[in-house]
């Protein structure tokens, strides 16, 4: 608020883009076009329908009580042929998405290298909140925001890579995960539950159970937009 009043926050303008315009141009770099692109959405969805018609949206008609994790296998149907995933109230650039789609591995993640000196300006947001990962050169052994700042490789931007087989593995460890804990009331790798889970609890529920993740870094280059806070942040540093 106030610029989540009547949009939805990927309307937000950044130098004369939305921030929605900023990462489809990223991702146009990785040879995506808008009939690629699979929009999972809740808040204000028809404004983004209607603005964007060759999109594809799935709904998720209970973005008001579940996270991230959940709204992401909204769209599993369309999972199967591998597919990169993005959450929608960020910036990165374009050469981040490259690296990402060169790299051969099943499961491959961007990492911002340079998190730390972005966090010392977010009064809202501690260093703690950062969805960080340990690695050891590409590979990554770890998945948390209890990780320390200063022993994490970087932070998990929320831009992924599954080719079919990494996508397959990420759907069969949602699906155990489900059938172990139930989707409401147990708590789950840290999170509440599985329903008000991040994507980066399955990761680590992954990394447990043996998957293979790697990692493509930027450095800086990337900006997360929680608050009016950080919108005011990504104006002064965008350009």
């Amino acid at each position: 608020m106030p610029l989540t009043e009547e949009q939805p926050k990927c309307f937000a303008p950044v130098y004369g883009k939305r921030v929605l315009d900023w990462i489809l141009e990223a991702l146009a770099a990785g040879g995506f076009s808008g009939k690629d692109i699979v929009f999972i959405g809740g808040y204000r969805l028809e404004a983004v329908q209607a603005a964007y018609p060759d999109l594809t949206y799935v709904e998720n008609r209970e973005w008001e009580s579940n996270n991230i994790l959940a709204s992401l296998f909204c769209a599993e149907s369309h999972m199967e042929d591998g597919f990169v995933c993005t959450y929608a109230d960020i910036l990165y650039r374009p050469s981040a998405v490259e690296r990402l789609m060169a790299s051969r591995n099943d499961t491959t993640v961007v990492v911002d290298t340079d998190f730390r000196r972005r966090y010392l300006r977010r009064s809202r947001h501690p260093e703690s909140d950062a969805e960080k990962v340990r690695a050891e050169g590409d590979r990554i052994t770890e998945a948390s925001r209890l990780i320390p700042g200063e022993e994490a490789a970087g932070e998990y931007i929320g831009v992924a890579k599954f080719t079919p087989a990494g996508a397959a593995q990420l759907r069969e460890h949602y699906r155990r995960v489900v059938a172990s804990y139930g989707f409401d009331g147990r708590p789950f790798q840290g999170a509440p539950s599985v329903r008000l889970a991040y994507l980066l609890h399955l990761f680590q529920e992954m990394l447990g159970h043996g998957v293979e993740m790697h990692r493509v870094n930027t450095h800086g280059e990337y900006h997360e937009i929680d608050t009016t806070e950080d919108y005011e942040i990504a104006l002064e540093d965008w350009r």
